[in-house]
């Protein structure tokens, strides 16, 4: 048996009429809002900051709800999968952004290279980064920025 569907004409038209409309981004977050940001929220991410298991922890480190200061806590964590989802993060502050320039990590630098809020400072010293891997990003961002403009 084939799976290959063979509609009629009157068939693909009836799937137009019905198809969905395509929503923008803005029209799905009038539609859809996200709950608001509670003390009882805040005060969960501060405990699963500290919790024994990276991935936890990497999920604080992905929030856009996530507290300066934790932030500033986990961009300095032993793992560097939490300091790489820090990296990656569009919420994480820019002197956090900036600190992690200098990570040992090639993986952590290499988050950091394609953040596109990571400052202009921070940007030009990864362009001189030890590691190739690292200025081919820096080069990449660089040229998807361009195109877009």
């Amino acid at each position: 048996m084939s799976c290959i569907r063979f509609n009629t004409p009157a068939q693909r038209e009836q799937m137009r009429r019905l198809a969905p409309s395509q929503l923008t981004p803005e029209q799905v977050a009038e539609l859809h809002p996200a709950p608001p940001v509670t003390e009882s929220k805040i005060r969960r991410l501060r405990l699963l900051a500290a919790d024994r298991n990276p991935k936890i922890r990497e999920a604080v480190a992905s929030s856009y709800n996530t507290p300066v200061d934790l932030f500033e806590k986990l961009a300095r964590d032993a793992d560097e999968g939490v300091r790489g989802c820090v990296a990656r993060n569009e919420a994480t502050p820019c002197d956090v952004l900036r600190g992690l320039v200098d990570d040992p990590s090639e993986q952590v630098r290499g988050f950091l290279a394609i953040n596109y809020f990571v400052p202009e400072d921070a940007m030009e010293r990864l362009r001189n980064d030890p590691s190739s891997t690292v200025r081919s990003l820096v080069r990449w961002k660089t040229e998807l920025a361009t195109a877009d403009a």
